[in-house]
């Protein structure tokens, strides 16, 4: 066992978490669902949906033999909603293709979707004590920083070169510990900013601290500007029914319940619902961010006659009463307004 790890592990039986939900009972299941709710999330954002979806998800085969609306219900709020998707999808899979018990081959599961490489070594490291390496986002850093490894880790020569001290320091026992206490490190200590150096196990040989520049590792990704794009979703109230309909499954927010974004509100209601328009009223703008471009929602709230539509309730729409539970996932900026129009009643009289 390399120094690196034996002075890890020597820090995490001192000082690692041991006490999260998914440490408790571990089996391969269990570790799956935390590791993909883990990606780009905190821990203490991901334990409350953790736990609730353990309540309603117990095993693998009831989450793949669970309705896609239930599952992106559990997710809303938690973002990346593709993961969501993928999760349902991988499990009907594992149901279907191995009888139902998750895979034990590094091959079988990075065949998954929305498993990659460190994932798959994660779950089969800490469910089965496999030895693989792992690169999430704080083991990236840890690497970065103690190895002064320059650019950005997006880059395939510095991916490379960080998966190479990956599998170096990663030990042939203990590997289950090992991979939570470097992840733990990562996100407790070697932090993004204001890293607790004096508290590090590996800090005597680290190479960014001894050039006192850890601020320069691991190096940035290129700034681009994000773009800014705009929408319109229309909020068409009968009383206190909202049209809602389902998102086709690609693109943003796939497979959520949401308000119809349109062109033109009276010309929708026209041609979706079959009738004119009510009285209008336009909301606040509502920006919401993307890892990749902004978006301005332009609400506009219509009165309209659910009776008379031509549009009636269906798997892809339904007329949703605000005191009813939602009919499955909805994105944030939705809930948000949705959230907003029950408790500000900014809906016009018709």
């Amino acid at each position: 066992m390399s120094d690196f790890a034996t002075r890890l592990l020597r820090w995490f039986d001192a000082h690692g978490r041991k006490d999260l939900p998914w440490q408790r009972d571990i089996n391969p299941y269990r570790v799956w669902i935390s590791e993909i709710m883990l990606q780009q999330t905190q821990v203490q954002t991901v334990i409350p949906y953790y736990e609730r979806f353990m309540q309603s998800f117990p095993d693998l085969c009831v989450l793949a033999d669970a309705d896609i609306d239930t599952v992106l219900q559990h997710w809303s709020g938690l973002g990346y909603y593709a993961r969501a998707r993928n999760l349902h999808q991988a499990a009907q899979h594992v149901r279907d293709e191995h009888g139902g018990e998750f895979p034990s081959l590094f091959e079988d599961v990075t065949a998954l979707p929305g498993i990659g490489r460190s994932t798959a070594g994660a779950i089969l490291a800490i469910a089965w004590g496999q030895r693989h390496a792992i690169l999430d986002g704080n083991v990236k850093r840890v690497l970065a920083r103690h190895a002064a490894v320059d650019g950005w880790p997006g880059k395939t020569a510095v991916a490379k070169q960080l998966w190479e001290l990956a599998d170096l320091h990663t030990p042939g026992t203990r590997v289950a510990d090992y991979t939570q206490a470097i992840m733990d490190l990562g996100a407790t200590v070697c932090t993004r900013s204001n890293p607790a150096c004096d508290a590090c196990p590996v800090a005597a040989d680290c190479a960014a601290r001894a050039a006192d520049d850890i601020a320069a590792f691991p190096g940035r990704k290129p700034k681009k500007t994000k773009p800014l794009r705009a929408t319109t979703m229309v909020i068409a109230v009968d009383d206190a029914a909202i049209f809602l309909e389902r998102r086709p499954a690609a693109g943003i927010w796939g497979g959520l319940w949401s308000l119809p974004e349109v062109d033109n509100v009276d010309d929708w209601c026209r041609e979706t619902l079959g009738q004119e328009p009510g009285r209008t009223a336009a909301l606040e703008v509502l920006r919401h961010s993307f890892s990749h471009f902004d978006l301005d929602i332009q609400p506009v709230v219509v009165r309209v006659n659910a009776a008379q539509s031509k549009v009636a309730d269906s798997a892809d729409a339904t007329w949703y009463r605000l005191d009813d539970a939602p009919p499955g996932g909805m994105a944030a900026p939705v809930q948000q307004l949705l959230h907003s129009l029950q408790t500000e009643q900014d809906v016009p009289n018709h």
